[in-house]
């Protein structure tokens, strides 16, 4: 007991100290340069497996054969994290300073505190914090539903028999039995093999399964393996001696050793390295940059207004108070609600078109995308492999070598493979039943990768003569050939039509092409068809195979573009394949790298070549990542759509990862979006939706900062000439609040189609420059207020000071409200664009109750009175010179500084 200990021991140290060795090491990769009695000895196993007491023990030793994943958190950390939010914070920290200087203050004092000020806040942060929440954790939910329920259970060898076990109990030394279908558990090093092809695709995007070498005569030999050298010069994914965790098994069998089992593995090491805290996103930098914009204006207003006001009117308290409530109505306060019900609105309305949204934040990202980044296989391509041409050997469509290639795969037993079905898929249609009626396949003999070929006997019914059909790969298919059919005749296969051949073939190569060569022998039927019937072939024609574009694909891309997104493809899949991929879809593939050429670029150098190609191929998954970061240190908002575990880093480093519900478990968890259909039109609707959604959150900010600025400029104005409070601080809260209640219809508002012809981001700059045009514009007004209530109504003293105030809060609430229509687009409002009909009813509901509010209970409450009827043909003047104003105003900022939003 105590050796198996030692030994189990030893393994780990070793396990350990391998992979501690470099970011690039693992495990299976030094054990393909070994032989198989190296490997045995390493794991400390054998042919027959482990015990089952051993097994048990090196579990305890190595854990669970699971790889590290990101979950979604619980409940209550979901409902805090809707909280995280600057701008929250900002009215968390305004609502405390109200709650001391309303409430406890004035009950230290022995007066009634007033609580009004921080119920309205708080309402406002509660209501945001709700509708993120519930909207996060149904979208969470939902994707939790779409989990993949892969077979979970692998068949492996204990005590010396086959017995089916759970993938999460694996250990190093297990030996494996793999079958076409499986899923391979753990990295593993091959025993032995047979017609064992299996598919990287998960890990690499290459949509051809692989070729795995038999080791079936090694497994007791000693020394060195005889392409020892050459595993070792290959990449990890190209030796054909180990299988990796994630992979699946396409055709074939094997007897296979685990080297390496959970975060030991090479998906394993991807998948630790993705759990964790995120990067900043583009949305998240812009929220942060526009925060942090107005929290500036706020300590720069804020001071000026309390001094002006302490100083003018001499009473420090009521200057505070004032102060403070300036420092609420220069906040958009409802900016959380509006951002979280726009983007609420938003992923809704993506559902309907087949898209999931798991974190909020991603849809604004959608719409700021201006590089979207993608693999190729089933995004661009069929991810089917399809016949593309049957020819004659003197590369012409020919009829007979289409019916050749349907005998011969029509006639093979068992399960078909890739290159049988998508035969039999073009036969369908191509080949009359008459003709297929007319032949017998009596026996074939299954393709293998030692021949590379597949053969049948074929009677013909019809002429009562038999005839051997192959299929099979271009070399050994010239092997056992010694004739050719050009132009209707047989001839011997000379040098000289040898070489015409193979120069056709490589022309169909570099065009991305996979070729069969399919031949014939007529002859006696033999009474068992064996490898020695392969001889004396005549070649009749190739075969030549490709997983095609999609039909959208093209138009999808150029859809894209025209709105202002560039698409990049980044796969690990053949260069190419690949590059004629892109040119059948409009892709430029002139300037295409490889990730050899990657790793030798400095970040310099690469970042300046991701500019100018479009098309990456032969990428590592950290590759994908670099260049994602690089993009987006250039100042792009990068978006990376991928379904494999190879694309899981690339998808967690992007702005917006993009995933399909058909994806790797790990490519899901990595991603923000999950397209329930992978099309690059339902993309292209959601980069639009993103854009009308951050078009309406823009609006909302724009309109209310500036017009809030614009509030506080002529209070400025007022503290400076009138002595008393120009507004009560429970006015400001108020007019502040109804406005706000009047933008809740924004998320249904439309956005003018020039708006959604480019990408949009988050530019405090602008906000900035637009509060200081806009917002003195209404001062402008607010002024003409001030004047005809001191002037023409008489409320020039303290003592009708209600009056006074009553008179600018309705100017000051309808200008701010129907300003809305004037500023929601650059074009002429209600004539070139109209709001949309929520929109146009809350805020004309809003300004009709801002009118009746100085003659309600309500009013006389918080110090308002009646205004006289003579006040309102001026209101009417006012708010009608104001509109035109603005309009003129919004012409000359759109010509001066280029952009309006």
């Amino acid at each position: 007991m105590s050796e198996i200990k030692l030994e189990s021991q030893a393994l780990a140290k070793n396990r350990s100290s391998s992979v501690g060795k470099g970011a690039k090491t693992f495990l299976i990769e030094q054990q393909a340069c070994c032989t198989v009695e190296a490997t045995l000895h390493h794991v400390r196993s054998q042919p027959e497996g482990l015990s089952g007491q051993e097994a048990e023990r090196r579990q305890t030793q190595f854990g669970p054969n699971e790889v590290a994943h990101e979950k979604a958190p619980p409940v209550l950390v979901q409902l805090l994290m809707a909280f995280h939010n600057p701008f929250i914070y900002v009215l968390l920290a305004l609502a405390l300073v109200s709650f001391f200087t309303d409430y406890w203050l004035p009950l230290r004092a022995g007066d009634q505190g007033d609580l009004t000020g921080v119920t309205i806040i708080c309402t406002m942060v509660t209501l945001s914090a709700l509708l993120r929440f519930w909207q996060e954790f149904r979208t969470n939910r939902a994707a939790q539903a779409l989990k993949s329920m892969v077979r979970s259970t692998a068949v492996a060898l204990r005590d010396g028999i086959a017995q089916e076990v759970a993938i999460s109990a694996l250990v190093p030394g297990d030996v494996v039995l793999l079958s076409t279908g499986d899923l391979v558990p753990a990295d593993v090093r091959l025993l032995s093999a047979r017609n064992l092809a299996v598919s990287q695709a998960a890990l690499t995007g290459e949509s051809l399964p692989v070729e795995k070498i038999d080791l079936t005569t090694q497994i007791a030999g000693k020394g060195s393996h005889p392409d020892r050298a050459g595993q070792r010069d290959q990449s990890l994914l190209d030796r054909s001696n180990i299988c990796l965790m994630g992979t699946t098994v396409a055709s074939g069998t094997a007897r296979a050793v685990v080297v390496a089992t959970g975060s030991q593995t090479y998906f394993g090491s991807l998948a630790k390295s993705l759990v964790g805290s995120r990067t900043q996103t583009a949305f998240d930098r812009g929220v942060n940059s526009v925060s942090m914009l107005l929290i500036r204006f706020m300590l720069i207003m804020v001071p000026v207004v309390l001094l002006i006001n302490g100083f003018s009117k001499g009473d420090w308290v009521d200057a505070v108070l004032f102060a403070l409530a300036v420092a609420v109505g220069l906040t958009p306060e409802m900016l959380p609600m509006i951002v979280s019900s726009n983007l609420a609105k938003g992923a809704m309305a993506l559902a309907q078109r087949k898209v999931i949204v798991k974190r909020l934040n991603a849809i604004q990202n959608l719409g700021a995308m201006d590089v979207l980044c993608t693999d190729k296989t089933g995004t661009l391509t069929q991810d089917e492999i399809r016949l593309s041409h049957a020819l004659n050997c003197a590369d012409q469509q020919d009829s007979r070598v289409m019916l050749l290639a349907w005998l011969n795969s029509s006639g093979q037993q068992g399960t078909k493979n890739l290159m049988d079905r998508a035969v039999m898929q073009a036969s369908v249609g191509a080949i009359a039943a008459q003709q297929q009626s007319r032949y017998h396949q009596s026996e074939a003999l299954p393709f293998d990768f030692a021949r590379r070929r597949a053969s049948v006997w074929v009677d013909d019914l019809q002429q009562g003569n038999a005839m051997l059909v192959c299929k099979g790969a271009v070399d050994e298919m010239l092997a056992v050939s010694t004739a050719i059919r050009l132009q209707g005749e047989v001839v011997p296969l000379c040098a000289k039509r040898r070489a015409a051949l193979l120069a056709l073939i490589e022309r169909y190569n570099q065009q991305g092409f996979r070729v069969l060569l399919v031949a014939t022998r007529e002859g006696d039927r033999p009474r068992q068809l064996t490898e020695a019937e392969e001889r004396e072939l005549t070649l009749e024609g190739i075969l030549t195979f490709l997983d095609p574009p999609k039909e959208s694909a093209g138009q999808a891309i150029q859809a894209l573009r025209a709105n202002g997104v560039a698409v990049k493809v980044l796969t690990g899949d053949n260069p190419v394949i690949t590059a004629r991929i892109c040119r059948e879809v409009g892709l430029d593939a002139d300037s295409m790298l490889n990730g050899d050429e990657i790793d030798a670029m400095s970040d310099d150098e690469l970042t300046a070549a991701a500019e100018r190609s479009s098309l990456f191929a032969r990428l590592t998954p950290p590759q994908k990542a670099r260049l994602v970061r690089l993009l987006q240190q250039n100042g792009h908002t990068v978006g990376f759509l991928g379904d494999g575990i190879n694309d899981a880093p690339a998808l967690r480093a992007a702005d917006v990862g993009i995933s399909v519900d058909s994806a790797a478990d790990i490519a899901r968890e990595s991603s923000d979006i999950i397209l329930l259909e992978k099309d690059l039109r339902v993309l292209e609707a959601g980069v639009l939706k993103g854009r009308e959604t951050f078009g309406n959150i823009i609006k909302y900010l724009n309109m209310t900062a500036s017009s809030n600025y614009g509030n506080v400029f002529s209070v400025l104005i007022a503290s400076a000439f009138i002595p008393f409070l120009p507004m009560l601080s429970i006015h400001l809260l108020l007019q502040n609040l109804m406005y706000d209640i009047s933008q809740l219809a924004l998320p249904w508002d439309k956005m003018d189609p020039e708006f959604l012809r480019k990408p949009r981001k988050w530019d405090a700059s602008n906000i900035r420059r637009f509060m200081l045009w806009m917002g003195p514009t209404s001062s402008l007004f607010d002024v003409t207020t001030f004047a005809l209530m001191w002037y023409v109504f008489g409320a020039n003293h303290a003592g009708v000071q209600s009056l006074f105030q009553s008179g600018w809060f309705v100017e000051g609430l309808l200008s701010q409200t129907l300003v809305v229509h004037m500023l929601r687009t650059q074009k002429i409002p209600f004539i070139q664009s109209r709001a949309a009909l929520p929109v146009l009813l809350t805020t004309f509901a809003i300004m009709a109750l801002g009118i009746a509010i100085p003659f309600s209970p309500l009013g006389a409450m918080v110090g308002l009175v009646p205004l006289p009827l003579a006040y309102f043909p001026w209101l009417v003047a006012t708010l009608f010179g104001y509109c035109l104003f603005a309009q003129g105003m919004k012409t000359f900022y759109i010509r001066r500084f280029g952009q309006w939003f």
